[in-house]
């Protein structure tokens, strides 16, 4: 997939000359910064979630007393622009924001959607020892981090769990839960909380469901377990660390909660470009 890269001046776009095949490739490129990444729906015309995700920048940008390069309309107005180039595909987009100058840049390339048997047959996932320093902020050098662990995908391996003391804290690029009975277990602190789970509770007490704020064990029994991220949804999980999840196939309650999301995605995606 080609992968285009902009800096963001308020006059124009200023294309990279990168080396990257990746938007962890170019992240790692660039200087320690925050940073959101999702994907586009209905043609291009909107995303899931936008506004929380570029809060994702303004707001630590704010904190940390930065000055961004472009403001949020000026962000948008290029955003949709260069999405437009990648029709009749979506876009995965990446946006970063330097820690050291408060410049902004865009990574995008064509959105090709996981394959259906991974919604249909689920996945496995494997854990590793490992936690953010400021699960508060999605910051670039977490990437750099992981980067030995983030290795581990591949092949069977469809993501990595990160765990303290043997607490399943949340997915290295998603969000994890766990059900047993009609209860929702998922971590409430030290994740980040990403974009999708905040839609994902809310489906869920929808759907009947209770929720339980907790850290899931390694090794506890699940009836179901599930992840979530902006570009992937809900994603099954059928196996930890080679140990199956309930039946070792997606079960009734995430199958429930992935139609409820797909309708709400439907109904509720933002428009890149305010009305």
């Amino acid at each position: 997939m080609t992968l285009h890269a902009f800096k963001l001046t308020p006059q124009r776009l200023i294309p990279l000359n990168v080396h990257a095949s990746t938007l962890d490739e170019l992240t790692a490129s660039l200087s320690d910064g925050f940073y959101t990444t999702f994907s586009t729906l209905a043609s291009g015309q909107k995303v899931l979630g936008l506004q929380a995700h570029l809060e994702r920048l303004y707001k630590p940008a704010n904190e940390h007393g930065l000055k961004p390069s472009v403001g949020e309309s000026v962000l948008r107005l290029y955003l949709s622009d260069l999405i437009q180039k990648n029709l009749p595909h979506e876009s995965r987009v990446r946006l970063v924001l330097t820690k050291d100058t408060g410049d902004i840049y865009i990574g995008i390339q064509p959105f090709i959607p996981p394959s259906e048997s991974v919604y249909r047959k689920g996945v496995h996932v494997v854990t590793t020892e490992m936690a953010r320093h400021d699960p508060r902020i999605k910051g670039t050098d977490f990437i750099t981090q992981s980067a030995e662990q983030r290795k581990l995908v591949g092949g069977d391996v469809y993501e990595i769990l990160l765990t303290k003391r043997d607490h399943i804290l949340e997915g290295m690029t998603s969000n994890f839960y766990a059900i047993n009975d009609k209860t929702l277990i998922t971590a409430q602190k030290g994740i980040l909380l990403g974009v999708t789970r905040r839609v994902i509770l809310r489906l869920a007490r929808g759907e009947g469901m209770s929720i339980e704020y907790r850290f899931p064990l390694v090794h506890e029994k699940f009836d179901e377990a599930f992840l979530t991220s902006s570009s992937r949804g809900i994603v099954p999980i059928i196996s930890i660390n080679n140990m199956a999840v309930g039946q070792g196939r997606p079960g009734a309650w995430t199958k429930s909660l992935s139609l409820a999301y797909q309708a709400y995605v439907h109904e509720r995606a933002e428009a890149i470009l305010n009305p």
